[in-house]
């Protein structure tokens, strides 16, 4: 998905995704469909780069917990990038951190 919310490019051959500031209930489909598109590259390394996001409720993490089990089924692997204290805390209390791989900048998930 090219809209400009969901930029899907390629660096050394790992699609990867880029989120906007907010991520929810009125973007999450367009999450959803931008993650399978660059997964449509092929099993391998898929990475969500949130790095822009300062936000994400329920339907977001719910949209990467669904991409990341696809990725698995498919023997691939989503990594997230979130470097906003705010959203790694609340993926902390929900224990999505603990489920997907996270890292603080896009170079460390690569």
């Amino acid at each position: 998905m090219q809209d400009g919310r969901f930029v899907i490019e390629l660096v050394s051959g790992v699609p990867i995704v880029a989120a906007p500031e907010e991520v929810d209930m009125a973007n999450a489909r367009e999450l959803e469909s931008a993650l399978l598109e660059a997964a449509a590259n092929g099993p391998g390394t898929l990475v969500a780069d949130m790095t822009r996001t300062r936000f994400c409720d329920s339907s977001g993490i719910r949209t990467l917990l669904a991409a990341y089990k696809r990725a698995q089924a498919d023997g691939a692997e989503l990594l997230l990038v979130v470097p906003d204290a705010a959203v790694l805390r609340a993926f902390a209390i929900i224990g999505i951190d603990r489920v997907i791989p996270n890292f603080v900048r896009l170079d460390d998930a690569l």
